[in-house]
């Protein structure tokens, strides 16, 4: 296990190699970010981000997409697999925000989960990008890192989350994340990790 100055010079080179750790999901309503992550499942970001322009763009309200003609939305949706579980679960979340949440995106994880579709790991997206809460979200990049450097060994996302809540200050968490993204695209990669460009050797205990 790591001491908290090491996890702390982890931090700090990430955020050096990643100064901008933003989302790679494109929204402009917080609600948009909601259904773009549940498109995202078994999908790229990429492939998400070309479809959502023109999801918006039909229906750009909630309650536009609450009323939505669900087979004209999978047909929208159809390329990012998954599509008729995506759609059904997008219009029942829209109905629920407009009937439970004022038309808002939740801002704790209890509430988060009452809405179709949304796991933990979609939920602390929201918590962090959205209300600037501390959030651990444990998507595939952050489960491959987080064994890779050292800061856990589990596969299991939710004992994932619960090890990293526990070293990582609450106010990094959300970027740390963000971070492992980027770092897992660029350099870290699942099959031909770039260990020879990595901002961490010296640390990672794939390396040492």
């Amino acid at each position: 296990m790591f001491t908290k100055n090491k996890i702390n010079e982890i931090i700090k080179l990430l955020e050096k190699a990643y100064p901008e750790p933003i989302c790679a999901l494109e929204y402009k309503k917080d609600y948009q970010l909601l259904f773009a992550a549940r498109l995202a499942a078994q999908c790229t970001d990429a492939r998400v981000n070309t479809v959502t322009p023109v999801l918006f763009k039909r229906y750009p309200t909630l309650e536009a997409i609450a009323g939505a003609d669900i087979s004209q939305l999978e047909e929208i949706i159809h390329s990012c697999g998954f599509y008729r579980m995506k759609a059904r679960d997008i219009i029942a979340a829209a109905a629920k925000l407009i009937s439970d949440f004022n038309s808002t995106v939740p801002d704790t994880m209890e509430d988060l989960l009452k809405l179709p579709g949304v796991g933990r790991k979609t939920a602390n997206l929201m918590l962090g990008d959205i209300h600037n809460n501390p959030a651990v979200v444990v998507d595939t990049h952050c489960i491959r890192l987080s064994n890779r450097i050292g800061l856990v060994n589990t596969k299991n996302p939710e004992k994932i989350e619960t090890e990293l809540r526990k070293i990582l200050p609450p106010d990094k968490s959300s970027d740390f994340c963000h971070r492992l993204v980027l770092h897992g695209r660029e350099v870290c990669k699942a099959h031909k990790p770039l260990c020879n460009a990595c901002c961490l050797q010296g640390i990672c205990r794939k390396l040492v």
